[in-house]
């Protein structure tokens, strides 16, 4: 029993099943809960069950549950909410944050990040909530992808935008660092102000600091007329400092004096200005290395690393691939270039190629389809030719079909060893129950829901194919 134990709970989805874990999981710590299973439902529980915590899906059968959830925490105060949501995307959870949701987690969640969450929201005692300025529902998100790998990265930025806090962006090179960065200013308070970004690799080492902190005329040869740096044009708004790791260690220690005083003086000049400016840096590199190496400054380093952020790589989110590549096409089109699909089976392939270049790769390959491609849908066969897809594919299969023998080989042996006595007899039916719903699950993802499709990828019939989702409960219409 938790400390909290006697609280009570509303739980609000319209799966009778996600109703019944939740609330036997967060009974079993002792809190009183009532689930329901729509809007109606929540608004006459809000007033009759006057719960203390509101746990909430998105999609709900009588409207979105996002929809007036501003609304119900300006009715009740001290109410914390928690949005559960299988619409993985940064649009829900930037609109769960900005609606004043305590927490936003998404679909399929572990019930451990859930009772964690519901623990922390009722221990805390705050009343008040920030306002904020919302964004609108259907408004163009910057970031493409539903990976579980992209969720934390989702759920960061919708607790940032609403506070200055500095923040530094990792990952290798063609994630979307920039594109992070964007979204953070473009969503923030500080929007209507300009977003000013910088490549430190791209100026030479003399240059970075007029670049970032302007010059007087006459400071240097070259200097004809006093030039405002990036700190002045930025001001009101956010600086992004990409690949910090490349700055000199003399700029470095002139970016720290200005981030401790706010004020920055240009080369050749002698009145320091004041700027009020958000920092977002960003880095490919190591820089924890290159501080031992003495190559950047362990106090900077500090300074710009009070909120980070990972982004995966392309290859630990292959999920996504084929919806960013569709996302490129479609972007491709709209840039005048000629307009071409994907087929399915081109774009299983190119989840499993290993995407050095990232995002980035992806990004200039679709655009070379669209031009390259004679057809309106482009083929495994025009990929095959254009991107050593199965060179890079063929070790991966191996690997992953010899990993999977050794799992089957653990497991009947475990299972030989546990029921030799007891004679077993239904071992063939048990492994399959554990391996072929996902078999299943991720095939009719992987289509987009097809069953057409689906079947004949699988071998099978499309009625045997209906049987079996039947017999596992599988929603093909479900995201994985």
């Amino acid at each position: 029993m938790t400390a909290l134990a006697g609280r009570r709970i509303l739980v609000v989805d319209d799966d009778p099943a996600v109703c019944l874990v939740i609330e036997e999981a967060l009974k079993r710590q002792g809190f009183v809960v009532k689930t329901v299973g729509s809007i109606a439902d929540r608004r006459r529980q809000l007033d009759q069950f006057e719960p203390e915590l509101l746990i909430s899906d998105v999609m709900l059968p009588d409207g979105d549950g996002l929809d007036d959830i501003a609304q119900i925490i300006a009715r009740h105060p001290a109410l914390r909410v928690i949005i559960l949501s299988a619409q993985n995307t940064l649009n829900t959870a930037v609109r769960a944050t900005e609606q004043g949701a305590f927490e936003y987690l998404p679909k399929p969640f572990d019930l451990n990040d859930l009772s964690h969450a519901v623990e922390v929201a009722l221990g805390q005692n705050e009343d008040n909530q920030n306002n904020r300025d919302g964004v609108e529902s259907g408004e163009e998100m910057p970031l493409i992808g539903r990976s579980a790998a992209m969720q934390e990265v989702y759920r960061t930025i919708a607790r940032v935008i609403s506070n200055d806090l500095s923040i530094l962006v990792l990952g290798e090179s063609g994630t979307g660092k920039e594109l992070v960065a964007e979204a953070i200013h473009n969503l923030g308070r500080r929007r209507e102000f300009p977003f000013v970004a910088i490549n430190m690799a791209a100026i030479p080492r003399e240059l970075v600091e007029a670049e970032l902190f302007g010059y007087e005329k006459g400071a240097f040869t070259g200097a004809t007329s006093r030039t405002a740096g990036k700190f002045e044009q930025a001001q009101g708004g956010t600086l992004f400092l990409d690949e910090i790791g490349d700055m000199p260690l003399e700029a470095q220690t002139r970016l720290l004096r200005v981030l401790q005083s706010g004020q920055v003086t240009t080369v050749g000049g002698s009145r320091p200005i004041r700027v009020d400016v958000r920092i977002i840096a960003a880095t490919n590199q190591d820089l924890g290395a290159l501080i031992n190496e003495g190559r950047f400054r362990e106090d900077l380093y500090y300074r710009l690393n009070v909120v980070p952020i990972h982004l995966p790589a392309l290859r630990d989110r292959s999920d996504d691939v084929p919806l960013l590549a569709r996302h490129f096409l479609e972007q491709s089109a709209q840039e005048g270039l000629p307009r071409k699909s994907l087929a399915d089976d081109a774009a299983a392939l190119l989840r499993l190629y290993n995407w050095p270049g990232n995002v980035r790769e992806l990004k200039n390959l679709m655009q070379r389809l669209t031009v390259l491609a004679r057809d309106t849908i482009i083929g495994p066969d025009l990929l095959r030719q254009v991107l050593a897809v199965d060179e890079m594919a063929e070790p991966r299969a191996t690997a992953c079909e010899e990993s999977l023998r050794e799992s089957v080989r653990r497991w009947t042996r475990e299972h030989l060893t546990i029921g030799a006595s007891k004679n077993q007899t239904n071992m063939h039916d048990r492994l399959l129950e554990c391996v072929e719903p996902v078999l299943l699950s991720e095939t009719l993802a992987a289509v987009d829901g097809n069953q057409i499709k689906a079947a004949a990828m699988l071998g099978i019939n499309r009625n045997t194919l209906r049987k079996k989702l039947t017999v596992y409960d599988i929603d093909p219409t479900q995201p994985v």
